[in-house]
């Protein structure tokens, strides 16, 4: 397939990109609210985990199926306007974005795997997900931090491609509106 299929985006792949977002924001927002809530609210803060966890396990998926949509029907030419170096840095931004929507989910997958409490992972509260490691604390320590950093540097890389989007928008760029309308 050609690098460029049409004007804009298709619009499964523009639900897409706004779902997996939509995704992203949510579950980094429980990811802060779960582990600030107090044992004493116990109830609260498995549902939050679940929550966490049924987002996470969403979101590989989705993405693979965008990187399908986009493999068979390619992308946007880009604006011609756009300097090469700017073209390279959106490149690598969204090769990283990619990395980073499939690579948090699978950290934090393994992490609530090797856990030591070994809380089962329920995706919406209905469907038992198994895990596929045993508890290991030392295991679960380096994973659960790596998921966190690589968390706050998704949802960092992801503003910094909003901001992109918005200040190209401002200067008369039509990369925002052809995500948004096609």
């Amino acid at each position: 397939m050609s690098a460029s299929s049409s004007d804009g985006w298709s619009r499964a792949q523009r639900w897409l990109h706004w779902g997996v977002a939509t995704l992203v924001v949510a579950g980094f927002a429980i990811g802060l609210v779960m582990v600030a809530l107090p044992l004493t609210r116990l109830l609260e803060k498995i549902l939050a985990y679940q929550a966490h966890k049924t987002i996470g396990l969403l979101v590989p998926p989705l993405v693979l199926w965008r990187l399908w949509l986009r493999a068979r029907r390619g992308r946007p030419a880009e604006e011609e306007a756009m300097p090469p170096w700017q073209r390279r840095a959106a490149a690598a931004g969204h090769a990283a974005l990619y990395a980073l929507l499939l690579v948090v989910p699978a950290l934090g997958y393994l992490s609530a795997s090797t856990a030591p409490g070994q809380i089962e992972t329920v995706m919406f509260l209905l469907i038992p997900i198994p895990h596929v490691l045993e508890a290991d604390e030392a295991l679960y320590e380096t994973l659960r931090a790596t998921h966190q950093i690589l968390a706050w540097a998704l949802v960092l890389l992801a503003a910094g491609h909003a901001a992109a989007a918005l200040h190209h928008h401002a200067r008369g760029g039509a990369v925002l509106r052809r995500m948004w309308r096609g």
